[in-house]
C-alpha cells in the first residue's frame, strides 16, 4: 500500500474513531498532495508525496514557533498533535553517526580527499539520505570529513 492510500485509510479510521487532530492533519496532508498533483498534472510518486509531507511538517513547526511567540496555548496543543500525526508517516530520521558512516562510504567511492570535492560527494550522497536527513547537516558532516586529517579514509 502506498503512502497516499495509507493516508486515505487512516483518515477513514480517524473519522470512525472521532479522532479530530488525526483527522484534521490527514485531511490537510491529503489536500496538499492533491494540490501538488494538480500542479504537476499527474499523480505523484512516493518520493514526491514524501516531500509534500515533509513540507507540511516544516509548516507545522513554523506555525508552532509563531504560536509560541504569540502566546497562543489554545492553538499550540492542536498544532503539536497534528505535527506528531504527520511525523508518524515520515521515515525514521538518520542519526548523525549513520549519516557520517554513509558519508565516509561515498567519500571512499568517489575517492574524495579535499573540500573541493564536496559537490561530487553531496551529489552521490543526497539521494541515499533524502527524506531522512537535513541537507545542511549532511553538508556540514561531509565538509568536516573532507577537511579533517583523515579525509578520504
Amino acid at each position: 500500500m502506498g503512502l497516499k492510500e495509507r493516508l486515505q485509510e487512516d483518515l477513514k479510521a480517524a473519522m470512525r474513531a472521532g479522532d479530530e487532530p488525526r483527522k484534521t492533519a490527514i485531511r490537510m496532508a491529503l489536500l496538499a498532495i492533491r494540490m501538488a498533483e494538480v500542479e504537476a498534472a499527474r499523480p505523484l510518486s512516493e518520493d514526491e508525496i514524501l516531500r509534500v509531507l515533509q513540507n507540511e511538517v516544516k509548516r507545522r513547526r513554523e506555525a508552532l514557533a509563531e504560536l509560541e511567540k504569540a502566546n497562543r496555548p489554545d492553538r499550540l496543543a492542536a498544532e503539536q498533535a497534528e505535527l506528531e500525526v504527520l511525523l508518524s508517516y515520515l521515515p525514521q530520521p538518520l542519526t548523525r553517526e549513520e549519516i557520517e558512516a554513509m558519508a565516509r562510504e561515498v567519500i571512499a567511492e568517489v575517492g574524495a580527499a579535499t573540500p573541493a570535492q564536496l559537490g561530487e560527494v553531496m551529489k552521490r550522497l543526497m539521494p541515499r539520505v533524502r527524506g531522512r536527513a537535513d541537507g545542511r547537516e549532511v553538508q556540514e558532516i561531509v565538509r568536516r570529513l573532507l577537511s579533517g586529517p583523515s579525509a578520504g579514509s
